[in-house]
C-alpha cells in the first residue's frame, strides 16, 4: 500500500492541483465536506452546479469561500449531471463529486455512451476503503451502494473493479474474501455457490491479479486465529484480507454503515469503481470527514493508472 492510513494519504495529496465538479452543489453536507477538503489544501479550484442562490447561501453557512469556484446556475437535476460530465470531458475538471442529485441520474450521465467515461461492457460498482482500530491495515468493502442483486458475472466485475483500485493503491495482488453467512458451499445458500465459482475464476484467470477465496464469513476473513478455530486451515486470505465482497446490497450496505457507525477509529473514503476518472458517490449521512477523505482518495487516483 502506498500509504498506511488516511493521515498519510492527506499529506501526500495536500497542495496538488485538484479541480472538482459538483452537480447538485446546493447541498449543505457536500459544501461542508468541500470546506474541510479546501481547508486541508485538497482543492485548487472547482465548478459548483446547482441553484446559484442556494449554493451561495449554503456556502456562507458552511464558511466556504467561493473565490476559487465557478458557479453554474441550474435547477434541473438531470441537466446538472449531464453538465458535470460534459465539464469533465472538456478537461475542465479532474473528478466528480455528487451533491444533491439522484444517484440514478448521476450514474446515468456517467454511463452515457457519448461521455466515454466507462468502457463498453464495463460495470460500475461501489468501493469503500476503511481504516479501523482493530484491523492492522486498510481494507475495502464492495458493493454497498450500486448493484442491488448482482448475478455471477456482475460479481466478477465487482471483484475485478475493486482489485483494480487496490492495485492502484499499491497492493500488487490483493487478497479478496467472498463473504457469505457460512464457510461451506451449500446449494441452499446460493451466495456460497457463487463464492466458490469466483474463487475458481481467480485460479483460471477470469479474475486477474488477485487471490480470491471463499465462501468465508467475516470472522474468517479478518482473523487467522478465528479461521483456525472454525477449521479453515489453508488459504492466504484469512487474517490478511484486503477486500471483502458481499453477495448483494442487502448484505453490503448494512455492513458498510455498521462499520461507519460502530467501529473504533473508523475512517473511510468511497469511490465508484469502473469509470475512467475518479467518481465520488457519497451518502447523505456519511460524515463530512468521510467525504473529504473521498476527495483525497480521488486526488490520489487521478494521477495514477486507474485501469489495472
Amino acid at each position: 500500500m502506498k500509504f498506511k492510513n488516511f493521515e498519510e494519504l492527506m499529506r501526500m495529496v495536500k497542495g496538488k492541483s485538484n479541480r472538482i465538479v459538483v452537480p447538485g452543489a446546493n447541498n449543505a453536507e457536500a459544501l461542508e465536506a468541500i470546506k474541510i477538503a479546501d481547508d486541508d489544501g485538497l482543492i485548487s479550484e472547482g465548478i459548483l452546479i446547482g441553484d446559484a442562490a442556494m449554493v451561495k447561501s449554503m456556502a456562507g453557512h458552511a464558511g466556504l469561500d467561493l473565490k476559487k469556484f465557478e458557479l453554474v446556475d441550474c435547477k434541473d437535476t438531470a441537466q446538472m449531471c449531464r453538465q458535470a460530465v460534459a465539464f469533465i470531458k472538456q478537461g475542465r475538471g479532474d473528478f466528480l463529486v455528487k451533491g444533491l442529485v439522484d444517484t440514478s441520474l448521476y450514474l446515468k450521465a456517467i454511463l452515457d455512451k457519448e461521455a466515454k467515461l466507462v468502457e463498453p461492457g464495463a460495470t460500475l460498482s461501489h468501493f469503500v476503503l476503511f481504516q479501523t482500530a482493530h484491523y492492522r491495515k486498510l481494507f475495502g468493502v464492495a458493493d454497498a451502494a450500486i448493484l442491488i442483486a448482482p448475478d455471477l458475472e456482475q460479481k466478477r466485475k465487482i471483484v475485478q473493479n475493486s482489485v483494480n483500485i487496490m492495485r492502484v493503491l499499491g497492493v500488487d495482488q490483493p487478497k479478496v474474501s467472498i463473504v457469505c453467512p457460512v464457510e461451506k458451499v451449500n446449494p441452499k445458500v446460493p451466495s456460497t455457490v457463487d463464492a466458490a465459482e469466483l474463487a475458481r475464476m481467480s485460479q483460471d484467470g477470469r479474475i486477474h491479479n488477485a487471490v480470491v477465496e471463499g465462501p468465508y464469513d467475516i470472522y474468517i476473513s479478518l482473523d487467522r486465529k478465528l479461521a483456525d478455530e472454525k477449521g479453515v486451515k489453508g488459504g492466504l486470505v484469512p487474517g490478511d484480507v484486503d477486500i471483502m465482497v458481499f453477495p448483494d446490497l442487502d448484505a453490503a450496505n448494512p455492513v458498510y454503515k455498521s462499520i461507519t457507525y460502530f467501529a473504533e477509529g473508523m475512517k473511510s473514503a468511497a469511490l465508484v469503481a469502473g469509470a475512467s476518472v475518479p467518481v465520488i458517490l457519497p451518502s447523505r449521512t456519511d460524515p463530512p470527514q468521510t467525504k473529504a477523505h473521498s476527495i483525497a482518495l480521488a486526488s490520489f487516483m487521478k494521477d495514477q493508472k486507474i485501469a489495472a
